[in-house]
């Protein structure tokens, strides 16, 4: 019935997948290979997260 108030899970993990993704942006313009790698890890299993919620 309140339905509406419940966080959506998947809003915050698009969230947290975006801002990864970001982060690994200025990383990779910086130079910095190493870090951008492993956020971009971060952000595929961040990304594999969200497809799993929205299924």
């Amino acid at each position: 019935m309140l339905g509406f108030l419940k966080p959506d899970p998947a809003k915050k993990l698009q969230k947290a997948y975006e801002k990864k993704l970001a982060e690994a942006l200025h990383a990779q313009r910086n130079g910095d290979i190493r870090t951008y790698s492993t956020l971009s890890e971060e952000a595929e299993k961040l990304y594999a997260e969200l497809l799993a919620a929205k299924r």
